[in-house]
């Protein structure tokens, strides 16, 4: 039913629409689920390519006899929000981290920073929250400050904190796009070994030129949006949003 744990004939379902290249939407649909659980009970076990539905059905049972000695009620919440709510919006982000490529543990951790009013979190209550252990946490962290995605800082009780804010999503994308350089001169290297004007010259000198056009155009329009991640949304406070004229003029830009 609708909510309720998948079955095993729900799981092979799932199976025959995958072999079938069916989007998880339609999948979903046939089944009558939402399509964030199709998305996260392929995820979670194995992928698309490699998912098998006997062994995400035992591996379902095994995490929820692990869980019943010890799970703990849904804590009861001082902000007025319905905590199944909360935490079921928290899976379903952190599987769209995963679907962009982070580690399930690592879009976990991210998602619950989001969906918290201050931004930020310690260890401890990232362990808390998420019922992990905390070195689960300190990996994850790890990964996610070298990519730019949080920062940490200490509050006055000398605890480490580990923070999203305003600026992280800009900083992270003109990461990504510096990143993307050294596929430029990589590429290039190999323009001048293979030689200039042979075919795999060729494919490499494309590649470069790709991938230096893509990085200006992100940076580009990272720094006319920026002032977007530092104001409220229209509606919030009433005010027209701040980063539609520099939108328009990144529109401009391109179609010139």
């Amino acid at each position: 039913m609708p909510g309720g744990r998948l079955t095993q004939q729900e799981r092979q379902q799932i199976a025959l629409g995958l072999a079938g290249d069916l989007a998880y939407a339609e999948i979903a649909r046939r089944l009558g689920r939402p399509t964030s659980t199709i998305t996260r009970e392929v995820m979670r076990n194995g992928g698309p390519a490699a998912y098998r539905p006997d062994l995400a059905h035992r591996a379902t049972e095994t995490r929820a006899r692990r869980r019943r000695p010890s799970t703990p009620k849904a804590p009861v919440r001082t902000d007025g929000r319905d905590a199944r709510a909360v935490r079921d919006y928290e899976e379903a982000f952190a599987t769209v981290f995963m679907q962009g490529g982070l580690p399930r543990m690592t879009a976990r951790v991210l998602a619950a920073l989001y969906a918290t009013d201050a931004g930020s979190l310690t260890a401890g209550e990232l362990s808390e929250r998420l019922q992990v252990s905390p070195g689960s946490v300190s990996k994850a962290v790890a990964f996610l400050e070298s990519q730019s995605l949080i920062r940490r800082e200490r509050d006055d009780r000398r605890r480490e904190r580990y923070l999203v804010d305003d600026e992280l999503w800009y900083q992270s994308m003109i990461a990504s796009a510096r990143a993307n350089d050294r596929m430029v001169e990589i590429a290039r290297e190999g323009v001048a070994v293979l030689g200039p004007g042979t075919p795999a010259a060729t494919r490499l000198e494309n590649v470069a030129r790709f991938m230096d056009f893509v990085s200006e155009g992100i940076v580009r329009a990272a720094e006319q949006a920026r002032e977007i991640l530092l104001s409220p949304p229209e509606g919030a406070g009433g005010e027209p949003q701040p980063g539609a004229q520099a939108g328009t003029e990144a529109g401009g830009t391109r179609g010139a």
